[in-house]
């Protein structure tokens, strides 16, 4: 069996900080809400922060999951290439289990799953595995046309005189009204971020095609590229949305949508330049850094799961209620704290030699037979 590349571990480990940093936002309860969600009439170091958030942190690291699904979605492919029954069909079986996670992570704890849409999105993959390169890259194109003006309205301002989050379920304090909120939001919420989620989950698979990461000391030029390319452009996108989530900049209704089309679409140019950086990182010599990160990426699923369960306890109003008394900047620290707190916990798990539990349960899900499946686990 070939090592284990560490590059798409490094990068899911990293992206989890800037997921943590843009769902943490939704826990902020405020008189009005701007662009990408963002309180309104914050202090000046919360507007600085919704200035960087913005600009480095929203519709940028989701894509980069996304792209590194797809990614995963061949490799483990190839792992399962041996000689062996029922291959296709612990694909489908843990793709169908992952949905069911989405399900219970929206029912239970948060309206804005991605685990339900991917796992959803995996039986597009494993059918576009088949596709030739060229039309794998026109899907890739159509379904980035399709995404930026969708996931640009969604980043939207409310309408009227902003009053509403983008996720109402977390504004109420009673728990059953905040899971009908949920259930209903859901459909649609599968529908728009499946979009979003597709044309980077199948530049995973191009990528992937190639090695880009399994074998970053052979595309050093490629992934140099992308990344000076890639990451300069999605700065420099993400900056018109950013002035305005912050109250810098006054524009139309017009001009913020057209700010928030060039804020999604330099995001996945950022999200590309960021993976390919991590490809060059996974080049260099591994200190500890790298290998806390990497552990923190083989348990993605657990510490994706532990955020949530975190927010919720802490800030959700029928909960902890946390989210009347912070702001902006305050939540961001927490966020970081939160995904430094997974990082070492997923430390200690490989330094003893443990997967994350959320990942044990998929698996024993995924690879016990159907009539076992509640004997075993």
């Amino acid at each position: 069996m070939t090592e284990r590349s560490v590059a798409p571990d490094l990068a899911r480990g990293s992206a989890l900080l800037g997921i943590a940093l843009a769902n943490s936002v939704y826990y902020i309860t405020a008189s009005r809400y701007g662009a990408r969600s963002r309180p309104l009439g914050g202090s000046p170091l919360d507007d600085a922060v919704d200035l960087i958030l913005v600009t480095l942190v929203d519709a940028r690291w989701l894509p980069l999951f996304a792209a590194l699904f797809g990614y995963g979605v061949v490799q483990m492919t190839r792992r399962q290439a041996a000689p062996g029954r029922g291959r296709s069909a612990v694909r489908r079986r843990r793709f169908a289990w992952l949905v069911a996670f989405g399900a219970v992570h929206v029912l239970l704890l948060f309206g804005g799953d991605i685990l339900a849409i991917y796992g959803l999105l995996g039986f597009v993959l494993l059918a576009m595995l088949r596709v030739r390169d060229r039309l794998l890259l026109v899907a890739a194109g159509l379904a980035l046309l399709l995404a930026v003006p969708l996931a640009a309205l969604v980043g939207m301002p409310p309408l009227g005189s902003a009053t509403r989050s983008s996720i109402p379920s977390l504004l109420t304090a009673d728990p059953w009204e905040a899971l009908l909120l949920r259930v209903a939001a859901w459909p649609l919420d599968l529908v728009l971020l499946s979009l979003s989620a597709l044309a980077p989950m199948l530049l995973g698979i191009h990528a992937a095609r190639r090695r880009v990461l399994d074998e970053p000391h052979r595309h050093r030029r490629l992934l140099r590229r992308t990344a000076l390319a890639g990451i300069p452009l999605g700065v420099a996108g993400g900056i018109p949305l950013g002035l305005i989530a912050a109250e810098v900049w006054a524009a139309s209704a017009t001009t913020t949508f057209l700010a928030s089309c060039l804020h999604v679409l330099t995001g996945f140019a950022a999200s590309l330049g960021a993976g390919a950086a991590f490809g060059l990182l996974a080049t260099a010599r591994r200190g500890p850094v790298v290998r806390a990160l990497a552990a923190t990426g083989r348990r993605s699923l657990s510490c994706y799961l532990a955020q949530s369960v975190v927010f919720v306890a802490l800030f959700a109003p029928y909960a902890g209620g946390l989210g009347d008394d912070v702001g902006t900047a305050a939540m961001a620290l927490v966020a970081a704290l939160v995904w430094l707190a997974t990082v070492a916990a997923a430390t200690l798990a490989e330094r003893a030699a443990r997967r994350g539990p959320a990942e044990v349960l998929l698996r024993r899900l995924t690879y016990a037979r159907s009539s076992r499946v509640f004997t075993r686990v």
